[in-house]
C-alpha cells in the first residue's frame, strides 16, 4: 500500500482467510469474508501500480463487530501503459495523461472501469446482496472510479468510500448522476501534505458533492499519499453506520 503504516495490534492479529477469485468474464479479485453467509459487500479499488492485495491488510484491520458480515471484494485493475509514468505498463483504472486535473483522466479508461466495477456489483446482486448493502470504496485513481461508479449506478447503494481521491470531470456529473444515489453517504479523506493528489483537489470535489446536495463525511489528515491509523477508525465507524443491520 502507498506509504508507510503502522497501528496497533497489527502484528498480533491472525490474517484472515483470503480467496482468489478468477472469472473469465470479470475482473481478477481477492475476496475477504467477515462471517458466514455474509450479506453485505464493500468493493475496494487499489491506487495505481498497486493491485488487489493492496488493501487486504486495511481491511483485516477495521475491527468490525461481529454483527456485520461482509464480503470484500479486492479487484485487480488491468495492466495498461500510463502517459504519465513515460508510458510504463502498470495497473490502472485508467491512462493519466498530465499532472492537472482538468486533463487528467483518460474518459474512455474511466469508463471501461466502470463497466468492470458495475459487473463485480451485479454479481454480488446475483449471490444475494441487495443493492443497499453494497460499498464501493477506493484509493487514489481507484477512488476516482468508486466516485464516478457509485454517483451513476442505477440502483441506490450504501456509500461511497473515497480515499485521497479526486472527481473525474465534476461538471458531468449533473447530467450523469443516478437519481436513486442523490442521498448516498460518501466518505472522503485526504492528508494535508499529499504531494501525489494534491489536497486542493480533494477540497475541490468535496465541495462539488456538497453543492450538488451529496452527504459527504470529510476528513483530513497530516499525511502524504497513504492512510493513518485514525483514518481506519473512521473508515470502520462509516461502514458500521451504511451497513447496520435493518
Amino acid at each position: 500500500m502507498p506509504g508507510a503504516r503502522s497501528w496497533p495490534g497489527s502484528s498480533e492479529r491472525e490474517a484472515s482467510a483470503r480467496i482468489e477469485v478468477m472469472d473469465p468474464e470479470l475482473l481478477a479479485c481477492i475476496e475477504l469474508e467477515t462471517g458466514a453467509h455474509p450479506d453485505a459487500a464493500v468493493i475496494w479499488l487499489h491506487g495505481l501500480g498497486a493491485d488487489g492485495s493492496d488493501f487486504v491488510p486495511v481491511a483485516e484491520e477495521l475491527r468490525l463487530p461481529p454483527s456485520l458480515s461482509i464480503r470484500f471484494v479486492f479487484p485487480h485493475a488491468p495492466v495498461r501503459p500510463v502517459t504519465i509514468n513515460a508510458g510504463m505498463p502498470m495497473r490502472a483504472w485508467y491512462d493519466i495523461y498530465a499532472a492537472n486535473l482538468s486533463e487528467r483522466a483518460d474518459m474512455r479508461g474511466v469508463k471501461a472501469s466502470q463497466a468492470q466495477v458495475e459487473a463485480l456489483i451485479a454479481r454480488e446482486r446475483s449471490r444475494g446482496v441487495a443493492a443497499g448493502r453494497i460499498v464501493v470504496a477506493g484509493f487514489s485513481q481507484g477512488g476516482a472510479i468508486a466516485l464516478h461508479t457509485g454517483l451513476r449506478h442505477a440502483e441506490r447503494l450504501a456509500g461511497v468510500v473515497a480515499l485521497s481521491t479526486y472527481l473525474v470531470r465534476p461538471g458531468d456529473l449533473a447530467a450523469e448522476a443516478s437519481a436513486a444515489n442523490r442521498d448516498l453517504p460518501v466518505f472522503m479523506a485526504h492528508g494535508t501534505v499529499d504531494p501525489v493528489v494534491r489536497p486542493e483537489w480533494g477540497e475541490a470535489s468535496r465541495a462539488a458533492l456538497v453543492a450538488a446536495g451529496y452527504d459527504v463525511e470529510w476528513h483530513t489528515y497530516g499525511m502524504p499519499h497513504s492512510l493513518v491509523w485514525e483514518e481506519i477508525e473512521a473508515i470502520t465507524a462509516f461502514l458500521v453506520r451504511v451497513l447496520a443491520p435493518g
